[in-house]
Formats: C-alpha cells, structure tokens, sequence
C-alpha cells in the first residue's frame, strides 16, 4: 500500500521525503522489521522506540514514523528515508494499522466489553449465544483469540496493541468471521489500542478499584474516565444499573440508545426469583414479552448480572429466547468459576482470582450458598506486588472455613518467603489452615478433605496451563491435576 494511503486521517503531519513509496507492512517492534517497511517508534514506559530507528533502518525500514518533541538531529536519519513526524505515535499507529488493512471493523459487527470485573465471562456468553443463532463470531479477550469456534492463540493482555488488533480483524474478515465480541481494558482505550475500530454495540459490566498504578492509572476518576471512552464511540450501549458508575452512563451520554440491565434498580432487563447454588444460579427475566426461566452452570450472584448483560446483546440480534436458553445453560468460561467435573462429584471450582478483590468476592460468593465448608486453596505469584499477599491470607482466613496456603506462579522467588508473607494476614484471623508448599499436595489434601456438601476453590491460577518457577513454564491444567488426584485416591 502506498505510504500516503496508510497516513489518511491523521492531522497535523510534518513530513521530510517521499509519500508515494510502496509499503509492506508496518511495525512497531524493530527486530520484526524487514525490507519495505514502516517502522513507528512508540515512546512506552520503560523503552523508547526511537532509539530503534537506526536498527530498523539497517533492516530495511524505508520510512519511520515520529512523535513530535524527538530530537530529530540526534536520531540522524539518512536522507533517503522518509519522515513521518506526528503528534502521538500510538494514535497514529492505530489510524494507520486500520487503514493497511482496510478498516476491517466496518465488515463485521463490533461489541466491545468494557468494566473491572466481568468481561471474560461476559464475551464468553455473547460468543456462546450468537454461535448457537448460527452466527460465525470472533471473540478477543484476556485468555484467548477465537475465530468460529476454533481457538487460535492464548493472550497475554486483555487488548492487543491496535497493530495486532487490525491484522487479527483482517484474518476475521477472511474466515468469514459475522460478528466480533471484544474484551476492552481501561489501558487499551487509555493508550489508543481500540482506536479506528468502528463498534456496533458498546457495554459496561462494573467498575471497581483496580490498575491504579504508576504505569496504568493515577487514580479511580482516571480509570472510570478511560473506559467511557468507549462510549464515546459508540452511541449504542449497555449498561448495569445496579452499579454506582455504570447508573452514571445514561446520563452522561442522553443522546445514545443505551440499555440497562439489573437485579435491584429499575432497568430495562430485571432478573427476578434468583436461586443460587454451588453448581448453578437461576432467575426469572423477561425476553421479548413472556417471563423466561434462565439457568446457567456458573454460579454465584456476579453470574446473573453477565447473564443478563448477554441476553440484552442477544435481544439486539433478535435472537429467540429458547437459543438463549440453551446457550447459557452450556457456557463454560476457561478458569473463571469453573467447575471441574469429577468421579467423586465434590463441588471444586477453579478461579483466576489472584487480587485481595477478587479472592474477596469469589470466597464470599461460594460462602452465600455452600451448604458445607468453603476449603480455600490458594498462593500469590512471584515477582508481583508483595503488599497484597498478607492481605489476601487475612481475607481467606476470615473467610474460609479452612485454607491450604499453597504455591502459585514463583517465578524467581522462593515460595516459602511468598507462603511466609500470606502467613502474616491468616495469623490476624482465627481462620483454620495449613501450609502446604507443593500446589499439588494441596489440592490432594482438601480432595480428601472435602465431601460433597462442601466446596473447594482453587484460586489464582485460572485459565493457565503452565506454573512458572525461575523463568521456566512447566506443564499445570488444574482441570487435569484434579481429575488425576481423584484417579489415584
């Protein structure tokens, strides 16, 4: 594509060469440049990328992208490479990327998810429902990239940068992909990833302290402000109204077509007749004009609000209510309240929770309707914040019934110092437990522990297959570890 098409959109250029080269392709990353490319050197957090340019160049960069404020003199850039100077280079790589390849978001629907705590689950329900109307659906999200049905890649973030977003959107685009469901971080619609996409449907989950941090955001009006940005958009949207900020959104933006969904409050969707379990939640709602009972195998209070959040995405698409039915009975989220199926029929649930927040809120949910003993497993990954880790020992211990204190993600640390730490908070409660190192002993221990009327949550690690210690990934499916204790007992 000619360099002048890929800068369509942006204000303001200040440009040193030649417009009408012919680019391949276009990369932020230096070491993946080669012959032809556009090279966009992105000032992040801990590198600049214009220190990269000579790099690129060497490898065939015939043109480079620059924000404003570089000093050009010093990066010397030879006189046959083209200039592109631009106020921000991450917004301008987002235009950019959608333009190279072909505004891929004007081809299929876009719903984006945006909210603290919800979305994986959520966009797993849309996908879920909209697969079983028939639909050829795209998911993108924390855990992994789906395209009809077929997962094609794990993720490390929430958002992928705008580049790897659009030319995920163009593979879509090619597998015929209809409609694209999308986890949207707060850090995404901060930093420009979501840029240039073009959402059909924008929805909001709930909003509570978290990325509060020097690298994501400096405090909880920063937060909530980088995710309306979603809003602004998209003029159709959901929303919970159960929420104290997502009540807020209606308001701030009176002249979008936004939907609200809750328990409590009056809204546009009401669930009603809740029963909770510790292997499924129900409730009453009313899709289209008749009253509809709803089961879903997630439990928990947190699993009717998502439910709900996808059933006003399915009323949108005009799907029956039997398909939503259906769909939801059978949605499985990778590692978020999941519960593992097992020859002993304990109720063991696996759970990404690995904040004091979200350990809260997993040990207090399963607590409202477990007819027996809450048995908490769970450890804290290494080389992560060490403030949290005595007080998620205190939030299980004052929780739980009992606690294994057990390994998680060591990383370079040693797990006895990590284990130690978690120990300071359970010893502030009266709260029963026990120290047991080798994660999977641990969860040997509170099998044999448990009966049915009991439930096990193993906390932290979720969706990952892998436990990491000092930089290596070794083989850990909780899924598969649980089943194999239960073999051998």
């Amino acid at each position: 594509m000619k360099l002048n098409e890929i800068l369509v959109g942006l204000e303001g250029l200040k440009v040193r060469g030649d417009l009408d080269l012919n680019i391949k392709e276009i990369e932020s990353n230096s070491k993946e440049i080669k012959k032809g490319f556009l090279f966009v050197a992105i000032k992040g957090f801990d590198t600049d990328g214009h220190q990269y340019i000579e790099d690129a160049i060497k490898k065939g960069a015939i043109a480079v992208m620059v924000e404003e404020g570089c000093n050009l003199k010093a990066l010397a850039i030879p006189e046959e490479i083209t200039i592109v100077m631009v106020k921000n280079t991450r917004e301008a790589l987002a235009i950019c990327s959608a333009n190279f390849y072909g505004n891929p978001s004007r081809k299929f629907k876009l719903i984006g998810v945006t909210g603290t705590k919800g979305k994986t689950t959520t966009t797993f329900m849309i996908k879920e429902i909209l697969e079983k109307a028939g639909k050829k659906v795209g998911l993108i999200g924390t855990i992994a990239t789906y395209r009809n049905g077929k997962k094609v890649k794990d993720n490390e973030r929430t958002t992928p940068e705008s580049l790897a977003l659009q030319r995920e959107f163009a593979k879509m685009v090619e597998a015929g992909v209809e409609v694209v469901v999308m986890e949207v971080s707060s850090q995404s619609l901060k930093l420009h990833r979501v840029d240039s996409c073009e959402f059909d449907m924008v929805l909001f989950t709930n909003f509570s302290e978290d990325h509060i941090s020097p690298k994501e955001h400096p405090d909880m009006e920063d937060y909530f402000n980088s995710k309306l940005k979603l809003f602004e958009m998209c003029k159709t949207g959901i929303t919970n109204a159960d929420d104290l900020y997502g009540a807020k959104i209606p308001k701030r933006f009176p002249e979008h077509n936004i939907t609200t969904y809750g328990i409590d409050n009056f809204a546009n969707l009401l669930a009603k007749d809740i029963t909770i379990t510790n292997s499924y939640v129900d409730f009453k709602v009313k899709i289209t004009d008749r009253n509809e009972r709803v089961k879903t195998s997630i439990p928990g209070r947190f699993s009717v609000y998502n439910s709900l959040a996808a059933i006003c995405v399915a009323q949108k698409f005009g799907i029956s209510s039997e398909t939503i039915k259906e769909a939801l009975l059978e949605v499985r989220v990778p590692g978020r309240s999941e519960l593992v199926t097992n020859k002993k029929e304990i109720p063991i649930m696996i759970d990404y929770a690995h904040s004091p927040e979200s350990l809260q809120n997993i040990l207090q949910a399963v607590k409202s309707y477990t007819r027996g003993r809450v048995i908490s497993v769970f450890g804290c990954g290494g080389d992560r914040d060490t403030g949290k880790r005595p007080i998620m020992g205190e939030i299980s211990g004052k929780i739980a019934d009992f606690t294994f204190i057990t390994s998680d993600n060591p990383r370079t640390e040693k797990p006895e110092e990590i284990v130690n730490q978690i120990e300071e908070g359970m010893k502030k409660t009266k709260g029963k437990y026990k120290v047991v190192i080798d994660r999977t002993e641990a969860i040997k221990e509170a099998i044999q522990m448990a009966t049915k009327r009991d439930i096990i949550i193993l906390a932290g690690k979720g969706h990952e297959p892998y436990q990491e210690i000092n930089g290596e990934k070794y083989p850990y499916d909780e899924r598969v570890i649980v089943n194999e204790i239960i073999e051998e007992l």
